[in-house]
């Protein structure tokens, strides 16, 4: 096994893509039935790297029978056996996560160097539900001397996990600890965009769970929805977009299955005149996670910046971004990658050629970057607009690129009121030096994550998910972990059988 890598070695690492290109369950790897395979291309030079399966829905009754044969042996299995064998899953991250990372880099398009970060987040959540397999505890309920009653909690069964290409392994890895530490078994859909790192990571695992305890199943739309739809897949979370998510639950009520959903955001970041311009810059720029090309559900695409400190602030910026500048993926050097797919790459520049023609001022970038080494991959430039209002399409419609609008603002119930205008609720993130004006504001803004005075970070143990249309139910919490089981009430009457 390998020694763990630090990111200022990641240069010494080889691309190492995964051997496997099928399907994985029952502790075995099986061609697709239909025998169709897709080509996956690394966005960052154009390059293939290789044809993964496209599976039907024949792959995933395959995979879920196997799923919930497993089920009725791992359910048995006492909670501090299964939290030891997710640890050792967790050391295998650690210990691998520089391969791990460059599969990514090369292919989602997000730099190696943050990338391999992305391993420790995956090992530490895996760590975190395995140390909470004690905690899915019941109650008991006082009911006198001639009865019991008392409640235990259970798994669900075959659980459906499906996430998307901005953090594959992570996602792979980090999102099927909660079920697993709960229970039950799962079946994961990798992204179509970029399969690889899971099924490189089932390489890695393999042995070290029960066959059928973890499946991955690869393919586009028809996966998926076979999965939402499944009669005997018990539970099915997603992590996507919201017209997917609405998709996603609209199959999953013919079977009355649970969903887990985090989906979209049209996040906003607050800025009040107190605020410091240099530190509300370089806030407007880290929220927008422009490693990864803005791809990120949480990011923070709308600055609300006060008439006081605007002007200041977008100079700072004008200054600051200029530390991401777009490169090869899987060079150690890169600060900010590619993005995913030439249909993203054309659905981001319509954006910004929208945001031009309503008016919006262009502060930085908004096109291809000159380098001709990048010309033949997806690269766009940070894009930071101005002068946007709440009618323009950049201020109401998620991008998922790498494009922040900045809007001036004066009055504080009509900024909060714009802010809480679209449909979206994930997160949000306030700047002020005032702390009743910081608690005030976090009281008003419709979002189910908000920062004070900090952006674009989670905490594990701390609950992650949206209001309104940006998902059902949180993550990264004891909460996910209690979504996995279900409760039973039993009741024993004591009175049976007495003399008296």
């Amino acid at each position: 096994m390998n020694t763990p890598v630090a990111p200022n070695s990641l240069s010494s690492i080889k691309l190492n893509l995964p051997t496997h290109r099928g399907n994985y369950y029952d502790g075995k790897w099986h061609e697709p039935k239909a025998g169709r395979y897709l080509d996956t291309p690394n966005p960052g030079t154009g390059e293939s790297l290789g044809k993964y399966a496209d599976s039907t829905a024949e792959d995933v009754d395959l995979a879920v029978a196997a799923a919930k044969r497993a089920y009725k042996e791992w359910k048995r299995v006492p909670p501090l056996e299964r939290a030891r064998m997710l640890k050792k899953i967790a050391e295998v991250l650690r210990n691998n996560a520089g391969e791990l990372a460059m599969i990514d880099a090369a292919d989602c398009g997000n730099p190696v160097a943050e990338m391999i970060r992305d391993a420790t987040i995956a090992a530490a959540q895996i760590e975190f539900f395995a140390g909470l397999v004690t905690e899915m505890k019941g109650a008991s309920i006082p009911m006198g001397p001639d009865a019991l009653n008392f409640s235990v909690r259970e798994p669900l069964g075959v659980v459906g996990r499906i996430f998307p290409f901005n953090h594959p392994f992570m996602f792979c890895a980090g999102k099927a600890a909660a079920p697993l530490a709960a229970g039950n078994t799962v079946v994961i859909k990798p992204p179509e965009q970029a399969p690889l790192s899971s099924l490189r990571l089932a390489e890695l695992i393999d042995g070290l769970l029960p066959p059928g305890v973890f499946n991955i199943v690869s393919g586009g739309k028809e996966v998926g929805a076979a999965l939402a739809s499944h009669k005997d897949i018990a539970k099915i979370a997603l992590i996507g977009s919201v017209p997917t998510g609405k998709a996603v639950m609209r199959a999953a009520a013919d079977t009355l299955k649970g969903v887990l959903l985090e989906l979209g955001g049209k996040n906003a970041l607050i800025a009040f005149p107190d605020a410091d311009p240099d530190i509300v810059a370089g806030a407007v720029i880290g929220g927008m996670n422009f490693t990864w090309c803005g791809q990120s559900c949480g990011s923070t695409s709308r600055a609300f910046v006060h008439e006081k400190i605007h002007d200041a602030v977008l100079e700072r910026i004008k200054v600051k971004i200029k530390h991401y500048k777009p490169g090869i993926p899987t060079d150690p050097a890169t600060t900010m990658g590619a993005i995913i797919s030439k249909v993203q790459f054309d659905r981001v520049m319509s954006y910004i050629e929208s945001a031009k023609s309503e008016g919006a001022r262009l502060i930085y970038g908004g096109g291809r970057p000159a380098d001709p080494a990048l010309a033949k991959g997806l690269y766009i430039e940070p894009t930071v607009f101005a002068d946007v209002k709440p009618s323009m399409k950049i201020a109401r419609e998620e991008i998922f690129g790498p494009v922040v609008g900045v809007f001036k603002w004066s009055d504080e119930a009509i900024m909060l009121a714009q802010v809480n205008a679209v449909e979206y609720g994930l997160t949000a993130s306030i700047w002020t030096n005032d702390l009743v004006t910081a608690h005030r504001t976090a009281a008003e803004v419709e979002a189910g994550f908000v920062w004070i005075n900090d952006v674009s970070k989670h905490f594990l143990g701390a609950p992650f998910g949206g209001f309104k249309q940006s998902g059902v139910g949180r993550e990264e919490c004891i909460e996910e972990l209690m979504a996995f089981t279900q409760e039973k009430n039993i009741h024993v009457n004591l009175t049976v059988g007495k003399k008296g």
